[in-house]
């Protein structure tokens, strides 16, 4: 299958018409916008996931979570908490690299516009050089063909007036037809000297109109490789922290399956109890017996007042069993 170049498809009939470099150009410059277009994409994506992960921080450090729990429960949402922080941070780390792709792809697309901005001032030059000649030579051969007119004028008078006319007539008859010839040669001379000038300007327009389009499509194809390369490597980005964001979940499913209800049972008990036995039931006295038995009346031994200790640090025996609980169904690791 032939190849499809830019340079065979993007000409026209008319010398002065710039409609296949008129469009090819367009084309440039609605690639060139597309550009910008992602670029400022990646610019406000960059200011949501810096808005995001900064939020996400402040919740984790701010927001209370729990913070009354016990031993390995605690533990798990300390572990929370702390990977919540942690997926702030990458968001925040996301933002960063998104600005400076946004960076990379706004000087790709200054150094196509600088580079195209010199082959667009020759194209601009020939064009109007090739005008302008075309407009020359039209021109002449506007006056090279009113010149033909006049000679046969010139000479149809002479024919016509040949025996109807004196000497003196016939001689000025004469002298006007060799004048007629004489700038007829003049417009000739100067009419084919315009063809070979807009001949070689020609020739000199196509030779720069192919390399034009050479460039261009040459650009066109690193453009359109750059922005599909820039947006997989932006999908690649997210994709990323999301498996990040992931592992750090995982960290706390972690941490969720070393949580033992029974360890928090036994470590609330031993940290808060009060006493194992119960208060006896209150038994009858009757007053007047109480008076006739003269039993003195024994005052209740004084209960010591217990102080709390400080919060023990929360441990888990190396021979524990490790306990789980999902949505009701628990399981005990040994």
């Amino acid at each position: 299958m032939r190849e499809t170049l830019f340079r065979d498809h993007f000409w026209s009939s008319d010398l002065t018409s710039t409609v296949g470099y008129d469009s090819i150009i367009q084309h440039l410059n609605d690639g060139r916008k597309n550009c910008k277009e992602f670029e400022d994409f990646l610019k406000e994506r960059a200011v949501i996931e810096e808005k995001y992960g900064k939020e996400l921080i402040n919740l984790s450090k701010k927001k209370p979570c729990g913070q009354t729990e016990l031993n390995t429960l605690k533990r798990s949402l300390d572990a929370f908490k702390q990977q919540i922080d942690n997926v702030g941070q990458g968001h925040i780390q996301l933002a960063q690299t998104l600005r400076e792709e946004a960076k990379k792809m706004e000087d790709f697309r200054e150094k196509q516009k600088l580079h195209r901005k010199k082959i667009e001032l020759i194209m601009e030059a020939i064009h109007k050089n090739r005008n302008l000649q075309y407009k020359k030579t039209m021109e002449a051969k506007r006056l090279y063909e009113q010149r033909c007119r006049d000679k046969d004028e010139a000479e149809q008078a002479v024919h016509r007036n040949a025996n109807l006319v004196t000497q003196k007539q016939q001689e000025k008859l004469f002298l006007k037809l060799a004048q007629t010839k004489s700038s007829l040669e003049d417009s000739d001379r100067n009419y084919q000297q315009s063809i070979t000038s807009l001949e070689k300007i020609r020739e000199e327009w196509q030779k720069e109109h192919i390399k034009a389009c050479e460039f261009f499509e040459t650009q066109e194809c690193e453009r359109i490789s750059y922005f599909r390369n820039a947006l997989w490597l932006h999908v690649n980005q997210l994709s990323q922290s999301c498996v990040q964001n992931d592992e750090k979940y995982e960290d706390i499913r972690k941490s969720l399956e070393m949580c033992s209800i029974e360890k928090d049972i036994e470590f609330f008990v031993n940290l808060r109890k009060t006493g194992s036995s119960a208060p006896a039931p209150v038994a009858y006295e009757n007053y007047y017996n109480a008076q006739r038995n003269a039993t003195p009346v024994r005052s209740p031994a004084s209960v010591p007042i217990s102080r709390r200790g400080p919060l023990p640090t929360p441990t888990s025996g190396p021979g524990d069993p490790d306990y789980a609980t999902i949505d009701g169904y628990s399981l005990i690791h040994h």
